[in-house]
């Protein structure tokens, strides 16, 4: 499962500071006890490093420096599975880090989960199952027993 970082997983307030958005950690960690493999499609400066390691590692030093949540953000969940522009050109909503990270998945089922119609549009047509966040009508985040079935096997 992938999910797109600002106003999905966490929130920046007007004065800069930066904290889990309402529900995202207890979700984080739910997946977390289910083995569910999470990852982060985000946008970041290209700039930030040649490879999406060196960009992951300045992202989670910008948002670090801004944190003000009471426990720290959940890095160690998303492992190597931050996918980040190469170039400005690879810039979300162009579908090169959806497809990257699609490439990484094997043939596991893929969700994104974003609070833009835009991006989670883009990540349906590359075959992600898509759920918008922050929606009054819908639960907060794409319900983990949904996550579940969508990780079996299809029945033969």
């Amino acid at each position: 499962m992938y999910f797109d970082l600002g106003e999905t997983l966490v929130h920046t307030a007007d004065d800069g500071g930066t904290s889990y958005r309402p529900g995202a950690a207890a979700y984080l960690r739910a997946l977390r006890e289910r083995h569910i493999k999470v990852g982060l499609i985000t946008n970041v400066p290209s700039a930030w490093g040649a490879t999406d390691a060196e960009r992951a590692a300045r992202l989670r030093k910008e948002v670090d420096a801004t944190w003000q949540g009471p426990a720290p953000f959940a890095w160690e969940d998303f492992g190597d599975r931050v996918r980040t522009p190469r170039t400005e050109a690879e810039r979300k909503p162009a579908p090169a880090l959806w497809q990257r990270a699609k490439a990484g998945s094997g043939n596991c089922r893929v969700v994104y989960q974003a609070e833009t119609a835009e991006e989670v549009t883009v990540a349906a047509s590359l075959g992600f199952v898509p759920y918008q966040v922050g929606l009054a009508h819908r639960p907060p985040f794409l319900p983990v027993r949904l996550v579940e079935l969508l990780g079996r096997p299809s029945p033969a």
